[in-house]
């Protein structure tokens, strides 16, 4: 039985993944990093993460005042992709109460003649264009008066909207009349999202559609954190009460962080006011673990590989760390807040196999997901990527979680030979449940190498510098392969990669992003002029941190402009900009681009501030370390399917590994988190912080 922790001022950190078809629950308890893992209940992501919570409570000894939970959720997303959101009403300058469903000119599908783009988040009948003009520069045109103010509370007190986004033109600059309208819609009682708080930038349509996205999910990300800070925790141990008597100034309770998709932490009470932050909340954690374990291995260039039950997420990362964009597209609504520059496809262990009209194989983005799940969880028979595992022999012992998640290969192999019949009926060829699940993992195979080649290939990057990193439960189980096809010579594996997001999300340190449009002309003369601007943006956000517990000695502040040429439609962002801007931009366009054109205008467009409160760091151990390197002992063996042939597989326990060890392969490493599978032709070896170093083509 683990020792629990009893000390009064013993704080315990927990980051909380929730996934498609797991939670992901991960905590520090006497300098050691534990993992475990629940079914996750989608009606509902609080209920497994109250359970969760009661467990470590029990676990620990420790009282809930002293458990601090960061949270990386899907709620957002998930709300965005099946579009059940809140009634949103939008108020913005007249004439441009379209603007949300106009959008740009770019097409999602260039040569689709019937592309459909998605509907806009507010319908036309709860649009209202408020009579006031601002000029770019500020100047006020037409004046916002009482009596318009007045007919526009009246015009959403009939209507009723659940909540409110207001965007007015050029409000980044003059936002007085944002604030008059905010200030009279305060008495309708529900959520406002004001365009000036939010996002103080220009590009109308852009800002727009944020706030449009924010106030859609404000409602629900507000009633999903207060349910979940105040639900299921009447187990608190009996010897933590009767230590710590209840005053009024002791409310039981855990502190609550929710993961950005910037990534970085935030508050619960910011999350719920600002939750279009939290929509890639978290994929952003798996990236930040990536990084954290990618740093500690020396290691520069990753490309970050998670595929979990649902999805498949990809990143890359280099020497200068993690990738932001200001341009995402989700769900097919642009979004401008500072986001984590991931790829997602609907590829994960979930993932339904089925034969289309054409009679071809496809897999996905349909997911069983947690409930029914795979055919090998025993409520389904459709034939998923983890079905094909279990039937090509890639899930030895029939289990996950250590033997605690009880798996059926016979409704998995059920599941294969009514897919390979299906198959046969359309195709007039013999097909076994084994070539099915062959022909399975060779179609999600290809769907996640057009994800990691569309973020490194076709972007410039040349995958032979970088090392793979693949996390999720199932991501080890093809990472050889797609690293093989990529030409990227090495994998690394962290320690639990079932549940690295989790571990991103309790490492992030807590960050504000601010911005602020200034649309300068790059000289000496202006430096003065931006200088201020960051000055300003830094003073709010040492305030803001200090609020959150973080004195200045605990904060770090990163300074960018993004700037461009005159007339160009879109910027690049230059880091922690010094001396002559002109020409480090122009350095900056010929990296990118291949050329620079240093006699345009250069324009400073926005000054941006992201400040970091540092979060204390979970130790990193070194691994039990060998005298010599020796071939580490299997514990078992089991036939595995590799391109058609029946193998002879040893099964190595990765907690029984020490650093220095190397593998025979082909083989399978198992893991509570994860499962990895190693073919023939690689090398493959633990480092001095455990991480499982796979060099490819050996």
């Amino acid at each position: 039985m683990r020792k629990k922790i009893t000390t009064d001022n013993q704080r315990v950190r927990v980051g909380v993944d929730t996934g498609g078809t797991f939670t992901d629950f991960v905590f520090e308890a006497d300098k050691e990093l534990r993992v475990f893992k629940l079914a996750s209940t989608p009606d509902d992501p609080s209920r497994a993460i109250s359970e969760g919570l009661k467990r470590i409570v029990a676990e620990t000894g420790a009282p809930l005042s002293a458990i601090e939970v960061v949270h990386g959720t899907t709620v957002g997303t998930n709300a965005l992709l099946q579009r059940r959101g809140a009634r949103v009403a939008l108020i913005t300058t007249a004439g441009f109460e379209d603007v949300i469903e106009i959008g740009r000119q770019a097409r999602p599908e260039l040569y689709n003649l019937d592309a459909v783009k998605p509907a806009p988040l507010v319908e036309s009948e709860l649009r209202f264009g408020a009579n006031e003009r601002v000029a770019a520069s500020g100047k006020v045109l037409e004046p916002l008066r009482k009596e318009e103010i007045a007919a526009l509370v009246d015009k959403l007190r009939k209507a009723q909207p659940e909540s409110v986004a207001v965007s007015l033109l050029f409000s980044f600059v003059h936002p007085e009349h944002e604030k008059l309208i905010a200030t009279a819609l305060a008495g309708l009682g529900v959520p406002l999202s004001i365009s000036h708080q939010i996002l103080p930038e220009y590009r109308e349509c852009e800002r727009t559609s944020t706030v449009a996205v924010n106030a859609y999910l404000q409602p629900l990300m507000g009633r999903y954190l207060t349910r979940l800070s105040s639900s299921g925790f009447e187990s608190e141990p009996a010897s933590a009460n009767k230590q710590r008597p209840k005053t009024k100034d002791q409310r039981p309770g855990f502190t609550l962080r929710v993961m950005q998709s910037s990534g970085g932490g935030i508050s619960a009470s910011v999350a719920a006011n600002e939750p279009v932050r939290t929509i890639l909340s978290g994929p952003a954690g798996g990236v930040v673990g990536a990084l954290r374990a990618a740093r500690a291995a020396s290691l520069l260039n990753i490309i970050t590989f998670d595929m979990g039950g649902t999805s498949t997420d990809v990143a890359l990362c280099d020497r200068d760390g993690m990738r932001l964009t200001t341009e995402a597209m989700v769900a097919g609504v642009p979004v401008a807040v500072p986001m984590m520059d991931i790829h997602t496809v609907g590829a994960g262990g979930g993932s339904i196999a089925r034969v289309d009209e054409g009679g071809s194989l496809r897999v996905g983005p349909e997911s069983a997901g947690a409930d029914p799940g795979p055919a090998c969880y025993g409520k389904s028979w459709a034939p998923t990527v983890t079905d094909a595992h279990m039937v090509l022999g890639h899930l030895p012992g029939a289990a996950l979680l250590a033997g605690e998640f009880k798996l059926d290969p016979s409704r998995s192999r059920e599941a294969l030979n009514q897919l390979a019949a299906e198959m046969r009926r359309t195709t007039g060829r013999r097909v076994s449940a084994v070539e099915a699940a062959e022909g399975i993992l060779d179609v999600v195979n290809t769907n996640m190498e057009g994800a990691l080649r569309h973020i490194s290939v076709e972007r410039g990057h040349d995958p032979r510098g970088f090392t793979l990193i693949p996390f999720g439960g199932a991501g080890g189980l093809h990472a050889v392969e797609l690293a093989r096809a990529l030409r990227i010579p090495r994998v690394m594996l962290p320690l639990s990669p079932g549940a690295l997001s989790a571990v991103g999300v309790v490492t992030a340190d807590v960050v504000k992003d601010q911005s602020r449009t200034v649309m300068l002309e790059a000289s000496r003369e202006v430096a003065t002029k931006f200088e201020r601007v960051f000055r300003e943006l830094e003073g709010s956000a040492k305030v803001a941190l200090r609020r959150e517990g973080f004195p200045e000695k605990e904060q770090r502040h990163e300074r960018s402009l993004a700037v461009r040429y005159q007339g160009q439609s879109f910027e690049l962002q230059l880091k922690q900009p010094r001396g002559d801007i002109a020409a480090a931009f122009h350095r900056a366009h010929r990296a990118r681009y291949g050329y620079s054109q240093e006699k345009n205008v250069v324009e400073i467009v926005s000054a941006r501030v992201r400040s970091s409160g540092i979060v204390n760091q979970m130790s990193l151990r070194k691994a039990r370390a060998t005298t010599t390197k020796t071939f580490a002992t299997a514990h078992d063996s089991t036939e595995t399917y590799f391109q058609g042939k029946k193998v002879r597989t040893a099964i190595y326990d990765r907690a029984r590994t020490k650093s220095g060890t190397r593998f025979r392969l082909p083989c399978i490493v198992t893991e509570y988190s994860a499962t990895t599978l190693i073919p023939e032709g690689a090398g493959a070896s633990v480092d001095l912080y455990g991480n499982l170093l796979i060099e490819t083509n050996e």
